[in-house]
């Protein structure tokens, strides 16, 4: 007899910083999948508040708890990532209906390189529907409370490098 098929899934972005509304669909995920990674974006072309080293040292932290999750660094297009690990499925967090027009397209044209690879939409908690990591660290830059948007870990973070910065 056969064994059954192992689902792969990968949840791709630069998590910079993991908010609340990133660890929801983590969660969401994971018991959908027999294994999750979540995989970290390392982009020459972006400017990211924290280091790769420090994001992915935070998203490990945050997911440790969940068994079947674990923390990749990926470069390059996430459809050629998801081919190489073999993954079934790339996971895409749907806020609102203003990230389908984009969220969609770019699931047509990930089917269109890979046709092994699908895309799975999962939406958040509805509280956390207008988080965005931008959004956050803008508040965190201006001191604001971000508890209820950050896993404490990533608040502290936050803090941390905005009292090092210049506003």
């Amino acid at each position: 007899m056969n064994e059954p098929k192992s689902r792969l899934a990968i949840y791709p972005g630069t998590f910079d910083p993991i908010t609340n509304g990133h660890f929801d669909i983590i969660q969401r995920a994971a018991p959908l999948f027999d294994r999750v990674i979540v995989a970290l974006a390392v982009n020459s072309e972006k400017k990211p508040l924290f280091s790769s080293e420090e994001r992915f040292a935070m998203l490990e932290e945050c997911v440790r708890p969940i068994e079947n999750v674990k923390v990749t660094f990926f470069t390059g297009l996430v459809v050629d990532y998801a081919e190489a690990v073999h993954a079934d499925v790339i996971i895409r967090g749907l806020r609102a209906v203003s990230d389908f027009e984009y969220e969609f397209q770019m699931a047509l044209t990930n089917r269109k390189l890979s046709h092994r690879v699908d895309t799975v939409f999962l939406m958040p908690d509805e509280k956390y529907t207008y988080l965005s990591s931008s959004t956050v660290k803008e508040i965190a830059r201006h001191h604001g409370e971000i508890d209820c948007f950050v896993p404490l870990l990533v608040r502290d973070k936050l803090r941390a490098k905005f009292a090092t910065k210049n506003l």
